[in-house]
């Protein structure tokens, strides 16, 4: 365990002070007893730090405290709530900690005006580095505030665990810390009160924490930008249904811009989205040890370019899992999109199904890829709320879709005693341009298309950017990341693509190429 761990371990001890209906808590009441990353056998030989040019000199930045040196790196440790527009710089040899929760501005309710709320941007430099001390520790934007993180391909932001400073993480490590949570103010489908659905009123609060609310009726609500970002190691499981995930997003609006993201080794879901409008594009989500890409609530947006990964047979749950079962025909109805992902999945040790689709959901997955050891497809419901006909009442736009996608696992589709594989199969069928039987997986380097990708007819998916039910003025052709047309199934359309080199960085299950680091080291300080 680290110095600053220890450290901030024994200061949990002191009692905080009080903190306001909008401030963020910690997780739980009381002691929250942080899980031990789950063990695998054997852990590589952790990679050292490499050479650096020596820890910072200069002055502590404004707000923030000087923990001292570790690693060769100054650690400065981020205030727990930023009160104003801050720019966070790359200083050469320096880093920051997310030392307990850590909140970018103060609610400002679903309607803007709630008491007290304050509104604050904060701004990342590309290639600064961001430590974390424990599974309390997360880094939180409150509705009305904006984080602004945007890397480079060759100089990704990241967030790590102060683990990682010690040169002690290895490709097993998981759960080290929080993770990001983005809350925003654009509809939900599930509220905290008897309002309805997607109303000003309808709000929620965010897995992980007590307090941390989200939702309202601003579809096209802006909670900054995420670009060339990595989260490493993070995810912690306060109870059972109730995680901080590696990125977290509450009612995010749609003018929010999300991309270019990876969740590394996360102990919980990779991502998980509730409700909201954002769109993202390019995630890499590698070693997820539950669900890789989770979304509910009402959620109606777009993901394009997704490869996600998971460790080995011990390690994971679903590549895709929507909604749940329960209030069903709750409104907003969850509409999801996915084009282009490839989703690997290597886990036995859950549920066996790569793809989890649960009531209350529409769901379209096109030109994409699925392999996995068990079954590929499980589709549930209750009163038949995910395959009946459309209803424009409860805006369902009928049975799950399937346009370009090959699916190779021992067993296609998976029946828990609800819908058959038998009906399974009609859905999947119904699609054009799918593959369910004699598809044998031609990938190379784990995610980038052979010869037999190469030939499957791709779909354009720009169709899919129509919403009917998305309320008025919608859908917003300004909105960032919309699907775009491709002629190619998969994340990656051959070795010569390099759209996930460099922001991303490598592990023993999955190499991103010679321009992306390691996982376990953080990048040379100039």
């Amino acid at each position: 365990m680290s110095t600053l761990r220890m450290l901030f371990l024994a200061s949990t001890l002191i009692p905080l002070a009080a903190c306001g209906a909008d401030d963020i808590a910690s997780p739980g009441e009381g002691v929250i007893v942080v899980p031990a990353p789950a063990p695998s056998a054997p852990a590589p030989t952790p990679t050292p730090p490499p050479p650096t040019g020596g820890p910072f000199t200069g002055q502590t930045p404004a707000g923030m405290v000087d923990r001292g040196v570790i690693g060769n790196r100054r650690v400065f440790e981020l205030p727990a709530r930023f009160t104003q527009d801050t720019t966070i710089q790359n200083l050469p040899g320096a880093v920051y900690q997310i030392a307990g929760p850590v909140n970018v501005g103060t609610d400002v309710g679903g309607d803007g005006a709630a008491a007290g709320g304050q509104s604050v941007t904060l701004t990342i430099q590309p290639g600064t580095v961001f430590v974390a001390t424990d599974g309390t520790s997360y880094l939180a934007v409150n509705r009305g505030s904006r984080l602004n993180a945007v890397g480079s391909a060759s100089q990704p932001i990241i967030f790590t665990a102060d683990d990682q400073l010690a040169g002690t993480v290895t490709d097993s490590s998981q759960g080290l810390w929080g993770g990001i949570i983005l809350l925003g103010r654009a509809p939900i489908s599930d509220c905290n009160a008897q309002v309805p659905g997607g109303s000003v009123q309808c709000q929620q609060v965010i897995e992980g924490t007590t307090a941390s609310l989200y939702g309202g009726n601003q579809p096209n609500d802006n909670s900054g930008s995420l670009r060339f970002v990595q989260i490493r190691y993070s995810g912690v499981v306060i109870a059972p249904g109730n995680e901080l995930q590696g990125l977290s997003m509450g009612g995010v609006g749609q003018l929010t811009t999300i991309d270019h993201v990876q969740v590394h080794n996360s102990s919980d879901d990779g991502i998980e989205i509730f409700g909201g409008r954002v769109n993202t594009k390019y995630l890499a989500i590698t070693g997820p040890d539950d669900d890789a890409f989770d979304t509910d609530l009402g959620y109606r947006g777009t993901t394009q370019f997704m490869i996600a990964v998971q460790r080995d047979q011990n390690n994971g749950d679903s590549m895709i899992e929507a909604d749940s079962n329960g209030n069903e025909d709750a409104l907003p109805r969850q509409y999801t999109r996915v084009s282009n992902a490839t989703l690997v999945q290597r886990s036995t040790v859950q549920g066996g199904n790569a793809i989890l689709l649960r009531g209350g959901t529409d769901y379209a997955l096109i030109n994409s890829i699925v392999t996995g050891p068990s079954a590929c497809i499980d589709i549930d419901e209750t009163g038949g709320t995910t395959t009946r006909a459309a209803d424009a009442n409860l805006q369902d736009l009928g049975p799950p879709i399937f346009r370009s996608v090959v699916l190779a696992c021992p067993t296609a589709f998976r029946s828990d005693n609800n819908v058959t594989p038998e009906a399974i199969a009609t859905i999947f069928g119904s699609g054009s341009n799918n593959n369910n039987s004699a598809f044998t997986i031609s990938l190379t380097s784990v995610f980038v298309n052979g010869a037999n990708e190469t030939a499957v007819t791709a779909t354009d998916p720009t169709t899919f950017n129509a919403d009917q039910f998305a309320g008025t003025g919608q859908p917003n052709t300004a909105a960032p990341n919309r699907l775009e047309a491709v002629n190619f199934i998969g994340a990656v359309r051959n070795a010569q693509d390099t759209n996930f080199s460099g922001w991303t960085c490598n592990a023993a299950y999955v190499n991103f190429g010679s321009q992306s680091g390691s996982c376990t080291a953080l990048p040379a300080t100039s």
